[in-house]
């Protein structure tokens, strides 16, 4: 088949998970590559709500980007339905955050206003139970026609592969953190 065969999408959807580090590096990446074709980009955030170096950088570079650059920061951390000893958050916390920045996600993703939505760890949300599959496949399904989505965290479900166009799972070899050494700043976060 000649490259002159193939034709272009409109839009798509990405989909970035598995066990592996770099998914949200991933995401960031293609920010940037779509910044720099000076599309409108809304990164919308799940589960993280501390100091990592992406929220560093997408606040210092606001300024230059303007309207077309929407960062909206929802999470209150990781949570684990079966231990919540160690959060001062409540489950019921958990999930208003995830609700207020899903509604944040599908008016970017169904207004027409942004050409990439990025939604990082919307799959964890999910995985968690802090939002539905069917939330997850109305974002997906519902999105404007001209919106690429991408989704990141782990856990993406099997059900909805269907409707996704680019799927990549990072796949762990390797990771000090199974040695004991906890994540670097700069690189982990």
């Amino acid at each position: 088949m000649a490259f002159e065969d193939f034709q272009t999408k409109e839009s798509v959807v990405l989909v970035y998970t598995g066990e592996g580090k770099g998914k949200t590096s991933a995401s960031l990446g293609l920010m940037a590559r779509a910044l720099g074709n000076r599309w409108r980009v809304a990164y919308v955030q799940f589960i993280k709500y501390w100091g990592v170096g992406e929220h560093t950088f997408i606040r210092d570079i606001l300024p230059v980007f303007g309207d077309d650059l929407l960062f909206y920061k929802g999470g209150k951390g990781f949570y684990d339905a079966g231990d919540l000893t160690q959060s001062d958050v409540t489950p019921e916390q958990h999930k208003q955050a995830a609700e207020d920045t899903y509604s944040v996600a599908f008016e970017a993703a169904t207004s027409g206003k942004f050409q990439l939505v990025i939604c990082d760890e919307i799959n964890n949300a999910v995985h968690d139970g802090l939002l539905t599959h069917k939330q997850l496949k109305d974002l997906i399904t519902k999105k404007h026609p001209k919106t690429s989505l991408c989704l990141t965290g782990r856990y993406f479900p099997q059900s909805l592969l269907k409707h996704v166009d680019i799927a990549t799972e990072m796949t762990k070899i390797k990771h000090h953190f199974d040695d004991k050494f906890v994540a670097n700043k700069g690189i982990d976060f």
